[in-house]
């Protein structure tokens, strides 16, 4: 696929004047990396192909277990409070590591950081099927996810690079974005059919997620261009920022999953702990990486082992007038709304309406199919539409689907309730997704896009466990009030709830859904309203895509006008 090229502005004697005036006091507005060569059409659908199949391995790692925890805990002994870890320790790896390895994979080839990944989740996934304690399941899911931290964000990064600013990129992010909603789906619908029929029984999800990563091992082999690693000026890691981080937000998510079935719940001495010390470890990650930020832009300071590159520059929030970090706040919420409606939904069909793996699959079915056809639509008309159209439908759309559910009657027929949220539900993670990742790839400079893909999916990852957290705390509440009214006094499980409290429960957790994606919607529409389109259409001049980056540009010319002023001002007051 050709690659467009942009044309570089003539520079005069008193534009180079200015350029070197402020050279020193502002970084290069976009730095960009050098075109790499076109990739063949055949080439290239592999690639996207690849790329999507990994996303799709990673999402449905968690939902294809989801469907089957009661079946390991009964074959293996689990109890039912512990069974929650097996989905946890895949949440954390995959979720904690991704700025590291995202970082690692910018610095020493994506492809080989995507291969590495896609082995460690076929090795693991094997290793998975042939368990025989919950211990050693934990600790096996826990290795699995760091394949996941590794592949997800070398691919983002793999694809930003291979496909120029151009309509084959928005095809290919639409594509990509596709596997997360797929992935949800597919997990589902397998792992029901998997658990409910094959022989092995749920050992059988876990080896097809073996066949998966080898498939996908292959192809990354054979489609991704080789490793062309960045030739920066400094190429140490920042090991202390890595070690911050990823403590800090281990111990955030452990507390988010663990903190409503710990002895006292939040009350729980260990909970607490963890909770402050991971605040207080992710709020020193921030101020180092602020420093190191410091250190990089000062030319005359000198290098030493506390002043590697940062890990993730804070400046990458407030880029586009701090549009970047609205983006990241409303994948987030939606995530949060999102994976919290597809849990509550689940256990609602089985738990509550008694279901059979099977039949819970089938009702999950249209998500599917919605979620494909999602991104062919956003593949079409991102090139014509703003940002903003696509961030705020989504999420309205997410939240009315949440509302359906939250508004279900059991006695009405699946076509009634269930069906049409099932199809609403995916149009915000497919928008958000596909259109966001387009937006940050554009924002990102050369040498950063796995950062920024591993940044975007850890706000996904980290909004998932915030959301079933919150909608967990609501639907224990509103049980146990509910059943009180009735005169029943809960066991620790919540076994012995009424079915009346237990339909307030799930109605009130896909309430709590919907508001997620709803305040998503409200702050796209407050503080999306300027960006423009982010595809790229080869009919318009760039004029159009690149209003996106226009408000960065803006910024830093403002602040170079800055620069270059003062220096006036005090040699016009000598």
């Amino acid at each position: 696929m050709a690659s467009t090229r942009h044309a570089t502005p003539a520079i005069t004697p008193s534009h180079s004047l200015h350029a070197k005036a402020s050279e020193s006091a502002l970084p290069p507005v976009r730095p960009r990396a050098p075109a790499p060569p076109p990739l063949s059409r055949a080439r290239a659908i592999a690639l996207v192909a690849t790329c999507t199949t990994a996303m799709v391995v990673n999402v449905s790692n968690s939902t294809a277990i989801s469907i089957s925890l009661p079946m390991i805990g009964r074959d293996i002994n689990i109890p039912e409070d512990q069974l929650q870890w097996l989905l946890s320790a895949y949440a954390l790896s995959s979720g904690c590591l991704l700025l590291f390895f995202g970082r690692l994979a910018d610095l020493h080839g994506r492809k080989k950081a995507f291969i590495i990944g896609m082995l460690t989740q076929l090795v693991f996934a094997l290793g998975c099927g042939f368990a025989k304690s919950g211990i050693t399941l934990d600790v096996l899911r826990g290795f699995q996810g760091l394949g996941a931290a590794a592949a997800i964000p070398s691919a983002l990064g793999c694809l930003a690079h291979s496909f120029p600013p151009s309509r084959a990129r928005t095809l290919a992010f639409s594509t990509f974005a596709a596997g997360a909603p797929v992935g949800g789906a597919f997990g589902i619908i397998i792992g029901g059919v998997v658990t409910q029929l094959a022989d092995e029984h749920w050992r059988g999800t876990f080896f097809l997620a073996a066949g998966l990563s080898a498939l996908t091992l292959c192809g990354g082999a054979l489609t991704m261009p080789p490793d062309k690693v960045d030739l920066e000026a400094d190429r140490r890691v920042d090991w202390i920022g890595a070690a911050l981080v990823t403590a800090g937000l281990v111990l955030i998510v452990f507390v988010l999953g663990q903190g409503e079935i710990a002895p006292q719940r939040w009350r729980t001495p260990y909970i607490i702990a963890s909770l402050i010390i991971g605040v207080l470890l992710v709020a020193a990650f921030l101020a180092w990486e602020h420093h190191l930020e410091k250190a990089l832009d000062d030319p005359n300071r000198p290098k030493s082992i506390w002043t590697p590159p940062p890990l993730m520059k804070l400046s990458l929030w407030a880029r586009a007038n701090g549009r970047v970090a609205v983006v990241l706040a409303i994948a987030f919420l939606n995530w949060a709304g999102f994976l919290s409606w597809s849990l509550w939904a689940q256990l609602y069909y089985q738990n509550y309406l008694q279901l059979t793996a099977i039949h819970t699959m089938v009702r999950f079915i249209p998500m599917f199919i919605t979620g494909i056809l999602c991104n062919f639509f956003v593949a079409l008309v991102v090139s014509r539409l703003p940002l903003v159209i696509f961030v705020v439908s989504g999420t309205l759309i997410t939240g009315g689907a949440a509302m359906l559910f939250a508004l279900i009657n059991p006695s009405a027929t699946y076509w009634a309730f269930g069906f049409p949220s099932t199809v609403l539900i995916v149009f915000g993670a497919d928008f958000v997704y596909s259109a966001g990742t387009i937006f940050l790839a554009k924002i990102a400079n050369h040498g950063e896009h796995s950062v920024v893909g591993a940044l975007f999916q850890t706000m996904t990852q980290i909004g998932t466990a915030f959301g079933l957290t919150i909608t967990t705390i609501v639907f224990d509440r509103v049980v146990s009030t509910e059943s009180a009214k009735m005169g029943v006094t809960l066991n620790f499980q919540g076994s012995n709830a009424p079915l009346a409290a237990d339909l307030k429960g799930y109605r009130s957790a896909q309430w709590t859904s919907a508001a997620f994606a709803l305040f998503a919607s409200i702050l796209a529409a407050l503080f999306l309203r300027g960006v423009g389109i982010v595809g790229h259409d080869r009919r318009r001049s760039q004029r159009d895509s690149e209003e996106t980056i226009a408000v960065l540009h803006h910024s830093q010319e403002t602040a170079q006008k800055g620069a270059q002023e003062k220096p006036t001002a005090a040699k016009s007051e000598a």
